[in-house]
């Protein structure tokens, strides 16, 4: 009975519970996304034109991305209480909007309601920072793959809303609205005492390799299942009873990688966390036995920088660790220093890139620039098609939305999960930048918005694919860029600043650019219908018509073509990068001749 109490004690102690758990509060969490859902619902049944949803729409990616406050208060507050602030902030904010669509509460100025939404959205960056504080804290040396599939689970969360939607409240599209309230905030209020840095467990261990090859093949399983559901409902009308027992599999699935944490616990990690730090990281990270005095011993070996990466996380290892570990490196950077291969910086000299900057030291930086106004221009194009799914089927002829918002986040769960998975492969194995990455995800995004201006058949099904594929992309590589170039110190405050590009690329490209030539668009086709009365009033409401629409290929046709163009700029500011940081990569991850 007493082994059986430490072992359950060891189990909610164990990091690989704590990922879990991220991982499904992650799965609710990326409430931004279905908003090609609701604004539809929005529009119709508030009267707003399009220029005006896409205001709401922005209001919406600022409140996805000022994390700013989220950030501060888990410095101060206990993270429990961070995930209670974000569930609260979720509920009250969309809360409020269902009240007002649904009519049970009065009419609110376009302002208020962009505050609703702002409000509502924002519990999204506590769900997000939490997640990624605790299992990066959990797992150092993993942050590639731990970003990726965080990020990537947040971008699927639009379709697992949705397919919860269509058990609970189907056909009442308003209460879509109720679930992203509701759904997101029951699941945070439940995990808020699992999610969180637990003591121990933190080194490489020989069994993390195929825990994370098995989460990353149910990431493949969810993906696909998820999509065949999606397509058959598009096709066929599902009963009520198939359409169950389709959800009951889906959260099956989820459920899979808490096998994860039982295995490890109850069979593999034996060892208990106040043994832990008596290990060596390296010996257990190592597939040979190489003795810790023939390490130090070894004339050819040489630190590299990416060794000097990997130490930065030292307060994250017990006392007795630590020390060992600042005497190993202190030896082997002296030696290295005098035979020349380390230069020491003279006190007062600013970082160099792969070392720690503040903020202030990397706004002055052309790289940081480089991957702002790339993000702007890619990711900011691609959360334009997302916010604006909803017109943009509307336009094609396509009655019903939610097949296509709930594609995209697959697509864009895949895009993350494969960027961080991919380009960890390029920094690791052939020591380049990770920013290649970035272009070539850009380079997806300009094809998927051509293939939306040219309207030809099946383009709301592939450039869909295209798009949730290469804006997912940027939100796996950036985040592990950015860490790399300005390092972990202040990583969050350079990420948080990096996000904003994310709400300024809508602004321009859905606040400005799409939805005037929209209401242009449709203005022109009312025009040409005869359903402009006297003194330019539009008078289709008047005959069932509701607000005014747009219809064809013609109504995103210049819109995408310029979103099309700056993808293009951005995949060269890329590439850009990647040049300027050639060596710097190589330096990080490359171990030269030994």
């Amino acid at each position: 009975m007493g082994k059986f109490k430490e072992r359950m004690a060891a189990f909610l102690n164990n990091r690989w519970l704590v990922f879990v758990a991220a991982m499904w509060l992650q799965s609710f969490a990326g409430i931004g996304y279905i908003f090609g859902s609701i604004s539809p619902v929005i529009k119709a049944n508030l009267g707003y034109n399009q220029r005006q949803l896409a205001r709401i729409g922005v209001a919406k990616d600022l409140g996805d991305s000022v994390g700013f406050l989220a950030g501060k208060l888990c410095e101060i507050l206990p993270l429990w209480a961070a995930l209670l602030i974000g569930a609260i902030t979720n509920f009250v904010g969309y809360g409020w909007v269902w009240l007002v669509v649904t009519r049970r509460s009065p009419v609110l100025p376009l302002w208020a309601m962009c505050v609703l939404i702002f409000i509502g959205t924002n519990g999204e960056t506590y769900f997000n920072t939490v997640s990624l504080v605790s299992c990066v804290q959990n797992f150092p040396k993993s942050r590639g793959p731990i970003v990726g599939i965080l990020k990537g689970f947040a971008g699927l969360s639009g379709a697992i809303l949705t397919q919860i939607y269509a058990v609970l409240h189907q056909p009442n599209k308003a209460a879509l609205i109720f679930t992203v309230a509701t759904g997101p905030a029951l699941v945070a209020i439940s995990l808020m005492f699992i999610i969180r840095p637990v003591s121990g467990h933190r080194q490489v261990r020989k069994t993390d390799q195929s825990n994370f090859l098995y989460v990353y093949s149910i990431c493949l399983l969810l993906a696909a299942y998820l999509m065949g559901v999606m397509i058959l409902q598009d096709l066929v009308v599902l009963s009520d009873n198939l359409v169950i027992i389709a959800t009951t599999v889906l959260f099956l699935i989820l459920l899979t990688p808490l096998f994860i944490p039982i295995i490890t616990t109850f069979y593999f990690d034996v060892v208990s966390p106040m043994e832990e730090p008596l290990l060596s990281p390296k010996a257990e990270s190592s597939n040979n036995n190489n003795n810790y005095d023939k390490y130090m011993n070894d004339s050819e070996e040489e630190p590299v920088l990416s060794e000097i990466e990997e130490e930065k996380n030292l307060d994250l290892l017990s006392k007795s660790e630590r020390k060992r570990r600042i005497l190993e490196l202190k030896a082997k950077y002296s030696y290295a220093a005098a035979r020349g291969g380390i230069r020491v910086r003279k006190k007062g000299d600013g970082p160099h890139r792969g070392e720690d900057f503040t903020l202030s030291q990397a706004l002055v930086k052309a790289d940081f620039w480089l991957i702002f106004f790339s993000l702007l221009l890619g990711a900011g194009s691609g959360l334009t098609v997302i916010d604006n799914l909803g017109q943009m089927s509307q336009s094609f002829g396509f009655e019903d939305a939610k097949i296509f918002v709930s594609m995209i986040s697959i697509w864009n769960f895949l895009g993350r999960v494969a960027g961080g998975y991919f380009s960890e492969i390029i920094v690791r194995d052939h020591a380049y930048p990770r920013s290649i990455g970035t272009a070539v995800a850009q380079l997806i995004l300009a094809m998927g918005h051509f293939l939306f201006a040219m309207g030809w058949a099946s383009t709301m099904h592939i450039g869909t694919l295209l798009v949730g594929l290469g804006y997912g992309a940027h939100w796996a590589i950036v985040p592990a860029a950015s860490s790399e170039l300005f390092g972990l110190k202040n990583f969050g405050a350079i990420y948080n600043f990096l996000t904003i590009a994310n709400p300024a690329g809508s602004l321009i490209f859905s606040g400005v650019i799409t939805s005037g030539l929209y209401d242009y668009e449709a203005q022109k086709q009312a025009q040409n219908n005869g359903k402009f009365g006297f003194g330019g009033v539009y008078e289709g409401e008047l005959f069932g018509e509701g607000e005014m629409k747009c219809e064809g290929t013609k109504c995103f046709f210049a819109s995408s073509l310029i979103m099309m163009s700056v993808c293009l700029v951005a995949c060269g500011l890329s590439l850009y990068l990647v040049y300027r940081t050639k060596r710097v990569y190589a330096s990080l991850y490359g171990r030269g001749p030994r």
